[in-house]
């Protein structure tokens, strides 16, 4: 009987061996993809990268950072489709996108709740259903603290955890002190960024958010006034990654601000 067993486990663990190969060949590819993605802004590509994380899940179910890297591609698919003129079969789209990048994302927690990343984008997106509904504030509002209060607890010096805190302040931001507030979170997430940039990277490790930080740096510099700087900001995100929309908008508003 005993050896039957052990016959048993060593069967179990040699397919297991194989599929968590192919999950991890499977994420790589997704990487890469969800790389190009960000450098074209392409949703089908994002679309694409998706595709490479869901399969790796489901050959590695067990696995959080496959999980976090669907719910990452999802969320920038739902962005790439937001930042388009609207349609409907853009806006639901988006709306598809979004519920599958909570849906990732809440599986990433479950697998492992220290995942400070997942976190942070799962009280933003929470954040963004809330949309300045009162109704749908109380039934969000408490997700999005309780989410961003861990990113913040297990990830302190994550730059992208900084940074989009950032951008849900600044998001939300009415009054010249709370743009002022996020201005100082984003600009610590600059300075993590930074810090990142010198340390090595394993090839399944996050590393986007760099220019889109520096252009929402921008905007808040631009929203105090500050045009400038703002355009310092913008022209160096666009440095960073010259596809980005809304600092070339950005830096045409803010040469016009200075012209005139």
């Amino acid at each position: 009987m005993m050896r039957l067993w052990l016959a048993a486990g060593i069967l179990s663990l040699g397919t297991l061996a194989p599929a968590v190969d192919v999950a991890e060949q499977l994420a790589l590819a997704g990487v890469t993809e969800f790389k190009a993605a960000y450098r074209a802004w392409d949703a089908d590509r994002f679309k694409a990268a998706a595709e490479q994380f869901r399969a790796a899940a489901e050959k590695d179910p067990t696995c959080s950072l496959y999980f976090y890297w669907l719910g990452t591609a999802h969320f920038h698919h739902m962005l790439q489709l937001r930042s388009q003129p609207p349609a409907a079969a853009s806006q639901a789209a988006a709306q598809k996108a979004m519920d599958a990048a909570s849906t990732a994302l809440n599986t990433a927690i479950k697998l492992d709740d220290r995942h400070a990343e997942s976190h942070a984008l799962l009280g933003t997106l929470y954040g963004m259903r809330i949309e300045g509904n009162l109704m749908r504030a109380a039934r969000f509002g408490p997700r999005v603290q309780k989410h961003r209060e861990k990113a913040l607890a297990c990830g302190p010096d994550n730059p992208r955890v900084m940074y989009l805190m950032g951008t849900s302040q600044f998001s939300t931001a009415k009054k010249r002190p709370a743009v002022r507030d996020a201005l100082t979170t984003l600009q610590a997430a600059e300075k993590l960024f930074e810090t990142e940039a010198n340390q090595a990277a394993g090839p399944l490790d996050p590393r986007w958010g760099y220019s889109s930080c520096l252009t929402f740096i921008g905007r808040a510099q631009e929203l105090l006034g500050r045009f400038a700087e703002a355009e310092q900001y913008f022209r160096k995100a666009l440095l960073s990654h010259p596809t980005d929309h809304e600092a070339r908008a950005g830096l045409a508003r803010v040469t016009g601000q200075r012209r005139s």
